[in-house]
């Protein structure tokens, strides 16, 4: 199936002029691009359809708010198109486009026209990954890796291969949940993924899928090719208010998951990125959405760590209490803080980390990164 890809909001006669002119605003600041298969998923009767709201335009996101690179993520690249936060794990940004644009995306710099931070040739990159033997993963990301070529995605996978320490690559991308037919309809993306695809060194397809209504019978037929291929399909996204903040739809959403093989991986936080502060759930809220959803399915299917991408690392929201919220260093770029436990005072609004505040030398606290420091083993 061929879709068919729209750019230019004026088009869309499901929203009223009045609120066309409004999102005109919004759309000369924040690129907007959809297709006719996803715009199917839409039921334009429902003001308050989730999937719309993924994807069309909002006034509110004109509210001045936020940064547009939250994480400072300017600051972990050695090289343009190139972040190297972890030691074990660089991204190479290869692509700045995507198939559709989430009105929610931390990276919504890189569709702007003074963007300079992707690298469409990434030799430069992969001769930055092969001078640092450290790396073992690589994830391809921008903008989203499937919207290229499958010729140059060939090239790329061929190149990645050939560098004896990198055993895993990542493809993160929303395709499998914009359209489908990428993988189903290119048998040369099946024979490449097949290819570099290997019992001793994976594929990974991080896919995205927000809602469940997103995971239609093309969407799964999709993943399921993905997993013929050999890769190792999972699921991160975050969790995004009046898309998915709700326990009920996210253990919907869980669940469907892991029937069709694709375990959930990590749930984000939303990022304070500029235009982002009606998409933002606080904290101690979404904590209680995701252990509810949790209750009510499978333990395969809930893996899902509740995670901030902050620019010190990434933080995982562990547990609270009616004083306290406790979170952890899953991964950190400052290794002393690699599983360091932080403590904070409870409060209902926060969002983001230096919303909080710390408890200063909370009794029992365990600081300690290694467990024979903390006398644990």
């Amino acid at each position: 199936m061929r879709v068919k890809y729209l750019t230019d909001l004026s088009k869309l006669s499901q929203i009223p002029d009045a609120d066309r002119e409004v999102l005109k605003q919004v759309t000369s600041r924040y690129a907007f691009r959809i297709n006719d298969y996803y715009l199917g998923l839409i039921d334009w009767h429902d003001p308050q359809d989730p999937i719309r709201r993924l994807v069309i335009p909002s006034a509110e996101e004109l509210q001045d708010s936020g940064r547009l690179d939250a994480s400072d993520e300017h600051s972990n690249s050695p090289l343009k198109g190139v972040q190297h936060k972890y030691p074990d794990t660089v991204l190479l940004l290869c692509n700045e486009v995507c198939g559709a644009y989430c009105r929610y995306c931390f990276r919504k710099r890189l569709f702007m026209k003074e963007n300079q931070e992707v690298s469409l040739d990434v030799s430069a990159g992969l001769a930055y990954i092969r001078a640092h033997p450290e790396v073992s993963n690589v994830l391809l990301t921008g903008g989203d890796p499937l919207m290229l070529g499958t010729k140059r995605l060939r090239q790329i996978l061929h190149e990645l291969r050939r560098i004896e320490h990198v055993q895993i690559i990542r493809i993160g991308s929303k395709m499998p949940a914009f359209n489908p037919w990428r993988i189903l309809d290119d048998e040369e993306l099946q024979q490449t993924l097949s290819s570099y695809s290997t019992p001793q060194k994976r594929i990974y397809l991080m896919a995205h899928f927000d809602h469940p209504r997103e995971l239609t019978p093309a969407a799964i037929d999709g993943l399921a090719q993905f997993q013929r291929c050999g890769v190792i399909t999972i699921n991160q996204c975050p969790l995004v208010r009046d898309i998915n903040d709700n326990a009920e739809v996210l253990a919907e959403l869980f669940s469907k998951l892991s029937f069709a093989g694709v375990p959930p991986y990590y749930i984000f936080q939303c990022r304070p990125t500029s235009g982002n502060q009606t998409y933002k759930v606080p904290f101690v809220r979404g904590y209680s959405i995701i252990e509810n959803a949790k209750r009510k399915v499978s333990g395969l299917a809930r893996r899902a760590k509740y995670v901030m991408s902050h620019a010190s690392g990434k933080i995982e929201l562990v547990g609270m209490d009616y004083e306290r919220i406790y979170m952890r260093y899953h991964r950190a770029k400052n290794p002393d803080d690699e599983g360091r436990f932080l403590i904070f005072e409870r409060s209902d609004r926060a969002a983001w980390l230096e919303d909080l505040t710390p408890v200063e030398n909370p009794s029992g606290a365990l600081w300690a990164t290694e467990p024979q420091e903390a006398g644990l083993i």
